[in-house]
Formats: structure tokens, sequence, C-alpha cells
């Protein structure tokens, strides 16, 4: 079951550090239980809507923002590539963190989908107190295992298809590929970005095909859509999510061990192994894990179970709304 669509009440670009705008909007009931949803990616964006169909709009104060350099918020990476450096996780922590106070938040829920899981993870961690519930769908944490997995050992399942993405990346000596094409998207001529943004959205089309309920994104047709998400996520996967030295998010779990949380993730789920959400459940008592066994990174029972996570939250909500 999802809600039926509606629309934002209101959208603002909320001016945060190194001249960036990060595009936020707010939907559902302004005296709802306020909750936030982070898009997966990195690189993606909210610009379907399709998130807001997974929250009661009569009892959630929702937020949605498009991370920085992607979607409506600006500038976009690829019209920025001097700055990259400094699109980070911790950059979108604060960015999150910006929007929060912008809006007169003091805690809230959080909710996320892919590298949006991620993301969720580790700005709760950075700020347990301001984190009510968590809620996390095709459960990811950006670990150097699950890059290599992704870029490297499915590979194995089809070895043809990643044959032609490992000779396309042009990977250096002693160079992974994920880095080459982050260095190829990230410098040189338009023509060759956007070839290498082709290569990369090809293999991001075949990892995932095993998904039962698999489609093709539409926007990455798009050449600028699919030049915007493969030079963001290959900056972030040749990077380990920014989240090494220290800040690893299966060894900080301590940080949110008390903050109530579902986790759903699909048995054939080859881009995001059920084993990362089955580790993070082990290390935090306060988590649910909902495996669905017929579907993969994502899928209509996957998002059923996150509606009803999310309804019965708000359901506990002790102050009427």
């Amino acid at each position: 079951m999802t809600y039926p669509k509606y629309h934002p009440f209101e959208s603002e670009a909320l001016a945060v550090s190194h001249g960036n705008e990060i595009y936020w909007e707010l939907s559902g009931n302004p005296d709802g239980k306020p909750a936030l949803y982070l898009h997966g990616g990195p690189g993606s964006s909210l610009l379907s809507g399709r998130y807001r169909q997974h929250f009661n709009p009569d009892r959630y104060r929702l937020v949605g923002i498009d991370q920085r350099g992607c979607g409506r918020s600006s500038p976009l990476a690829i019209d920025n590539l001097d700055q990259l450096y400094l699109n980070t996780t911790q950059a979108l922590i604060e960015d999150i963190e910006a929007v929060r106070k912008h809006l007169g938040i003091d805690k809230w829920l959080i909710a996320g989908s892919s590298w949006g899981t991620t993301l969720a993870l580790a700005y709760a961690q950075a700020h347990p107190d301001r984190v009510s519930e968590m809620a996390l769908i095709a459960v990811t944490t950006t670990s150097r295992s699950e890059v290599n997995w992704i870029t490297e050992g499915v590979g194995s399942l089809f070895p043809e298809a990643w044959e032609q993405f490992d000779i396309s990346s042009c990977r250096q000596v002693g160079e992974s590929n994920v880095a080459a094409y982050a260095r190829r998207l990230a410098s040189g001529s338009l023509e060759d970005r956007l070839q290498a943004a082709r290569d990369w959205n090809q293999w991001e089309s075949i990892h995932i095909s095993l998904d039962p309920n698999w489609a093709p994104i539409k926007s990455r047709f798009d050449e600028k859509a699919g030049l915007a998400f493969a030079t963001l996520v290959t900056h972030y996967w040749a990077n380990d999510g920014f989240l090494r030295n220290g800040r690893e998010i299966l060894n900080r779990m301590e940080k949110i061990e008390h903050i109530p949380a579902v986790l759903i993730c699909g048995r054939r789920d080859f881009s995001g192994p059920a084993i990362t959400a089955w580790r993070l459940h082990k290390a935090w008592p306060a988590s649910k894990l909902l495996i669905m066994e017929t579907e993969g990174h994502g899928g209509p029972l996957s998002e059923h179970e996150l509606c009803n996570a999310l309804d019965a939250f708000a359901a506990a909500r002790t102050d009427g709304v």
C-alpha cells in the first residue's frame, strides 16, 4: 500500500557553504510528525516525487531535499567540477543540519533508500540527539567491500558485460575501475565525460537487472541527468563514501543503538546484499530487520513494509497529531 499522490505546500533553496543552495520541500501536514527523506545515488534527486506516497499526508510534516550538486540544488556538480572535492558526506550532513535548523525542527524521523540509507546512518551517528526513528529500505553503508562487490564482484554473474565495463573504464596500472571512471568524469573533454557516463550507467542497469521488479530508470537516458548521476556516484564510491578513518558506519553503531529503526532489504538484492542490513541489525538492539524473500533493490513488498513502519511510528506519536 502507498498513499495517493500529493504535492509540496512549500519549497525553497537554502544557501549553505561554498556557494551552494540546497533545494528543500515540505509536504503533508504542517503540524504533523517531522520526517526527512533522503534520496539515493549519490546523484539522484526527488524529481519524481514518488517518495511522498510512503508517508501518510495527514500524519507527517515531510521534508525532502535534493542533495548537494544534484536535482534542483545548485550549482550542479557537473557545472562546478573545480568544487567537486567539497562535495562529501560530511558536507551533506552539514546541509541537512542547515535545513533542520532553518525549518525549526528539533527531532525528526529519517527515512532513506539505497545511498540515502548510508547518508541517513551517517547523519544519525553525527547527530543522534536529532533523530527520533529511522526507516531504511535497500540498505547500504557504502563500505569499500560493498563498492568492490558492485564494481568487481558482481562481474562474476555478468562476465561479458563486466569485461566491457572494465575495458571502457580506461583504467591505468594499479587503478580500480571506479577510480578510473571517477577521474574521467571529473576531467577531460565533455565528449569523453559523456561516454564515460554512458558506460557507467550501462553497467548500473546490468547489475541491478536481476531484481525481479527492475525497470530502466528513464532519467539515465537523459545525457545531463546521466552525467550528473555518474559523476557523483563515482566520486563518492572512489572515496569509500568519505566514511573511512574512524567514520565507518558499522564501527560507530553505539551512537545510534538506542534509536528505533526498521531495516528493509530484498533477499535477491545483488546491488545491496542483505548481509549489510543483517550486520547493522546485529549491532543495533533497537532495530527490526525485514527481508523480502522475492525482491531485489526495493519493490512493492518492500515499499508496503516501509509504509507500515512509517504508519506505526506516526501512530506512536504522543502529542495527538
